[in-house]
């Protein structure tokens, strides 16, 4: 029994440890959901051009892999105008309040 329970924990701190690793570091999610609402809203809203787009739209690693590899694909102008920190904030304040995350949001 004690090499099950060493085993499961051992799972468990890896999976942690992995999803840790992808976490986004230096954002501020408090900025980030200012500049989200600015800078993303006016064409991620309901009727908006890009579709509705909320934190909860993601996980926690697609938001990652978006910020990290995507670049906003379809129009990668918009983010020729953020700034690096801007870009690390907005992905700090989705990545938090992912579908998978522990605070779940809409931005409403």
């Amino acid at each position: 029994m004690m090499k099950t329970f060493t085993k499961t924990t051992l799972a468990v701190a890896l999976v942690a440890f992995a999803a840790g690793a992808m976490a986004v570091d230096g954002g501020n999610p408090k900025k980030g959901r200012h500049h989200y609402k600015k800078e993303c809203k006016v064409c991620h809203s309901a009727d908006g051009a890009g579709g509705e787009l909320t934190p909860m739209s993601k996980t926690m690693s697609q938001w990652d892999r978006f910020f990290q590899r995507d670049k906003h694909k379809k129009a990668p102008e918009v983010f020729e105008g953020l700034n690096q920190q801007k870009l690390l904030d907005i992905n700090q304040f989705l990545y938090d309040h992912a579908a998978d995350s522990d605070q779940p949001a809409t931005c409403g």
